[in-house]
């Protein structure tokens, strides 16, 4: 499991902020990444929950960097845990696997190089290439539809 930091004060005032900022666009992410529908997001508020709690842990380092951004690394590494459970969604990203959506989310929704993308899950930047260019070719495909 992860260490849990000592928290001191106004740490946890500081966390809830950070929450109160940046929970909306990580709930949306956690969304797409499950496909579920907006209204009734179960395992895509789960995922959140989750990173945040592992988040909150570190806080006292992960505060200085960019919350925001370690956040979204815990979602992402939760969900490539569990994203063969994530299939059947009805959103628009439901017919991808769970590396495509991931990939796509990761490179189109929040903007994240390549490079970087490939380095957080592994994989040649090649491969984030072309899963991205596979991804964004069914989703066009699919609303054209």
């Amino acid at each position: 499991m992860w260490p849990v930091d000592d928290h001191g004060p106004g740490t946890y005032a500081e966390f809830e902020a950070f929450v109160a900022g940046a929970a909306g666009r990580l709930l949306h992410v956690a969304v797409l990444l499950t496909a579920e529908p907006e209204a009734e997001p179960a395992a895509a508020r789960r995922l959140l929950a989750g990173a945040l709690a592992r988040t909150y842990a570190q806080w006292r380092r992960v505060r200085r960097d960019d919350p925001y951004d370690r956040t979204r690394q815990e979602l992402c590494a939760a969900f490539a845990r569990t994203g063969w459970r994530h299939h059947g969604g009805t959103g628009l990203l439901a017919p991808l696997g769970p590396l495509e959506r991931l990939v796509l989310v990761l490179r189109v929704y929040e903007g994240v190089a390549e490079e970087v993308t490939a380095a957080q899950l592994g994989l040649p930047v090649e491969r984030v290439r072309a899963l991205c260019t596979r991804a964004v070719a069914q989703v066009r495909s699919r609303e054209a539809a």
